[in-house]
């Protein structure tokens, strides 16, 4: 009896099969066989097993959606280091809600009223980047500001009514109104 592939081999597979082709998300959700969660899976291949897979947060010229798997050769890749504990303290700390759109955990997604929103751990600085796996350097973020549905996401909030919500449960944060 032969083992169905997941949805992570699924995507990994398509992405060799199109090497230095810039596919886009809808394309790369359906060869995952419509996961829902595709875009944690293009992450774990780049951050956990080093494939060089690029977003326009990392190329100009690549628009919100789309990806390319620029070669086979793998970096070193980065080891998951964020603890249950300080998960637990950021979403406590955020009020449970995404720093990037202000909806909250539980909510009806507003992009699929099918599902409900779920929070994942953000980088405040980017790990490629230098950025760590620390309590100061996360926030609470939807799954889809989180994977890169910014252009079509609520508005943000801007950085001082973050700082001064943060400001409620940690006195060290100074809020200027």
């Amino acid at each position: 009896m032969s083992k169905e592939k997941g949805s992570k081999a699924l995507v990994l597979d398509f992405l060799l099969t199109n090497v230095g082709v810039v596919l886009e998300s809808k394309d790369i959700q359906a060869a995952s066989g419509g996961a829902s969660e595709w875009a944690r899976r293009v992450r774990e291949l780049r951050n956990e097993e080093g494939y060089q897979i690029l977003s326009h947060k990392d190329r100009s010229d690549l628009k919100p959606g789309q990806y390319l798997l620029e070669t086979t050769k793998r970096l070193p890749a980065f080891k998951r280091g964020i603890s249950k504990e300080t998960r637990a303290r950021v979403l406590e700390r955020n009020g449970f809600t995404c720093q990037m759109c202000g909806v909250a955990a539980g909510d009806t997604d507003p992009f699929n009223t099918a599902r409900t929103v779920r929070l994942t751990m953000g980088h405040i600085i980017d790990k490629s980047k230098g950025g760590s796996d620390t309590f100061e350097n996360l926030r609470a973020v939807c799954t889809n500001c989180n994977e890169g549905l910014q252009n079509a996401a609520l508005p943000k909030p801007d950085r001082n009514s973050t700082a001064c919500a943060d400001s409620q449960s940690n006195p060290s944060v100074v809020c200027h109104k």
